[in-house]
């Protein structure tokens, strides 16, 4: 069959477009720091440059045109004469006084004489602005830096989930593993199935949420995650699955998605790594290769057999039936 749409992708990524959003487009701006943080690195990049350049140039242009007001480009200055800004003379000379300023350098040659009231006004609001600039947006880009969106790519989901006996139990299954060597702590894992239905007031609900109980009871869904780990999902009376047979599995159409959240054990953060398999995904009579093996004082996992499933005997029938 045609591939369909899914609700989220195999990377994570949620196919979901917010648009006509009228006038709450100005919720943006009223949490402008999370939206900032939330753009593409291009146009963070982008930001960040204008914002200092324009700040740069318009601040330049005050400290010139104070000297410029007050005459000090070109009056022919005496031994008795105390300009605004010493040694400032043009634009260029102006700007370079600015730049020495905001950054602290100081290199001696221009300064702000004591009979400028105004510069130093103009001081006191350049330092104020420059703190307030330099915490935004370089706040803005640590935070961008240190998410761990890139953590969650070293979390892998298996391609394909299955369906088969465990324990005399008809179960669904997927695997997950963490390539890194630093472990996620608190590791959870919840699963969603997501599927139309028709409730029997006649409301059709297009993108249904359903919870798949992957051992919150027992507390299964905890996960120490050091090896490859196998999901498991007991399809019993309470599961949506209760009714799905080999048959009805090729006429279905669902979509399951997997959320894993744990803390980056080396910095502490939050991480989220998600997935979905869709109807054509499931496998039905299928088990995953087992891929550790015992070395000399070690456990070894052959992360190429990750995928890889076998056929094993499995009733074709529903647990209902």
């Amino acid at each position: 069959r045609r591939e369909r749409q899914r609700f989220v992708d195999k990377n994570g990524r949620c196919n979901v477009q917010h648009g006509n959003l009228g006038g709450e487009s100005s919720r943006y701006l009223s949490d402008l720091f999370t939206t900032l943080v939330d753009l593409k690195w291009r146009w963070n990049l982008l930001i960040f440059l204008l914002t200092y350049t324009v700040a740069w140039l318009v601040m330049a242009s005050m400290w010139w045109g104070i000297a410029y007001l007050r005459g000090d480009l070109h009056q022919a200055h005496g031994d008795t004469y105390s300009p605004c800004v010493a040694n400032v003379y043009n634009f260029p000379s102006a700007f370079l006084f600015f730049i020495e300023t905001e950054a602290t350098i100081g290199y001696g040659h221009r300064y702000i004489t004591e009979r400028c009231p105004e510069g130093i006004v103009l001081f006191l609001f350049q330092s104020l602005l420059g703190s307030v600039v330099d915490a935004f947006l370089i706040g803005c880009m640590f935070i961008k830096m240190s998410q761990p969106k890139k953590r969650a790519e070293t979390l892998m989901f298996s391609r394909a989930a299955v369906i088969s006996q465990r324990d005399a139990k008809l179960c669904l299954m997927f695997r997950v593993g963490n390539l890194r060597n630093s472990h996620m702590v608190s590791a959870q894992i919840r699963c969603k199935l997501i599927k139309s239905r028709q409730t029997p007031e006649g409301e059709f609900l297009p993108l249904d949420q359903c919870e798949l109980d992957v051992g919150f009871g027992t507390g299964a869904d905890q996960l120490f995650l050091v090896s490859p780990l196998t999901i498991c999902h007991e399809i019993n009376s309470e599961s949506p699955f209760f009714c799905l047979s080999q048959r009805s599995l090729k006429s279905e159409q669902f979509e399951i998605v997997v959320i894993l959240e744990g803390i980056v054990e080396t910095t502490g953060m939050t991480c989220q790594a998600r997935t979905s398999y869709t109807e054509d995904e499931v496998l039905w009579g299928h088990r995953f290769l087992p891929v550790m093996s015992l070395e000399d004082g070690f456990f070894r996992v052959d992360y190429s057999q990750f995928h890889a499933t076998f056929e094993v005997p499995t009733p074709p029938y529903s647990v209902k039936e």
